[in-house]
């Protein structure tokens, strides 16, 4: 271990702080993923300053004696009921100091605060072939669900086809969308879709179950909000009210180019109809229309999950990277 390297549990962080952490985890992420934008520093000091839904999070900074920050690592410890066993981890080390043990200090410290925490499962994602799973296969961590990120280039599609898309016609249904929390008209039929997600291709990863209710989606929607965030979604209506699919898109704040995809999901009773391309593609032409900035959506799907990757591909999404998703049994103090 790196006698030299400080450890501090960071409580209330400061921008001092935040800025420090921003320093590492660009450097991590512009050398491991030279492809994916790193987080703003407002990014980052949101995300380590405001709540998180249905979970609490410790978070640590290694620094030299200089003060110079080298690792950091976050810990979300999710607090609802049927996820409450599982932690999740992210750990970055800066390039120039990594393979000194700054990694594994971090690393101790998480599965020590899992113990205390009674967490039996922490889980891990890192870039396919990179440093990071060498890390994780290298300390008994066991890969669970590979993942295959694509990308839409907004500018590379033909606009008239995904208009005649987006407006074709599914009798039985209507589309409606909205910014930001649902409407409370919609809230108690979204949160029936959202627990549509359960269902979802998860490998052998131990998940656990989200249950969704009216107030736990307007809570979503305001910690995203809190946090700058924006979140739009277009759902599928049936004509008996229920809500049979849906669509979600983060833009973080300040609206960069690069979009994030978030949930899309078909309730089981109205697959095979086309709803989830349908809403897909309804997505991208409102965000052409009100949001010209953004030029690119990312969305991340398990590689064994066939239909998703079907509807993404038929919309015009391509793949640009992997990544796996690793798990720690931990075993009890």
């Amino acid at each position: 271990m790196p006698e030299h390297i400080h450890l501090a549990a960071l409580h209330n962080v400061s921008a001092t702080d935040a800025a420090a952490w921003h320093r590492v985890v660009a450097a991590s992420l512009v050398h491991d993923l030279p492809d994916v934008p790193p987080p703003s520093l407002e990014q980052v000091y949101a995300q380590l300053t405001k709540p998180t839904l249905s979970s609490n999070r410790l978070a640590w900074l290694a620094t030299e004696p200089d003060g110079g920050p080298v690792g950091v690592a976050a810990l979300r410890l999710f607090t609802s009921p049927g996820r409450d066993h599982l932690a999740e981890l992210e750990l970055h080390v800066d390039p120039a100091h990594r393979r000194l043990g700054t990694g594994s200090l971090l690393l101790s410290e998480v599965v020590a605060a899992c113990r205390a925490e009674n967490r039996r499962s922490l889980i891990v994602e890192t870039a396919a072939d990179s440093p990071g799973q060498d890390f994780c296969e290298q300390r008994k961590f066991r890969q669970v669900l590979a993942l295959d990120h694509l990308l839409l280039r907004l500018e590379e599609l033909e606009e008239d086809a995904v208009r005649h898309t987006a407006e074709a016609e599914h009798p039985g249904y209507r589309l409606t969308g909205w910014t930001g929390t649902v409407p409370d008209d919609l809230a108690a039929a979204f949160a029936t879709a959202k627990n549509a997600m359960n269902d979802m291709p998860v490998g052998d990863l131990d998940y656990g179950t989200e249950v969704w209710d009216p107030d736990r989606v307007r809570t979503m929607a305001q910690v995203i909000a809190d946090r700058g965030d924006t979140l739009l979604t277009l759902a599928a209506v049936h004509d008996d009210g229920t809500m049979a699919g849906y669509t979600e898109l983060l833009l973080p704040q300040g609206t960069p180019p690069r979009a994030q995809q978030y949930d899309t999901a078909v309730l089981p009773a109205h697959r095979g109809h086309g709803l989830g391309l349908w809403v897909k593609a309804a997505m991208v032409h409102r965000l052409r229309a009100e949001y010209p900035g953004v030029t690119e959506i990312e969305t991340d799907c398990a590689e064994d999950n066939v239909h998703m990757l079907a509807v993404n591909h038929a919309l015009g999404f391509r793949s640009y990277r992997r990544s796996r998703q690793f798990q720690l049994d931990v075993p009890a103090a």
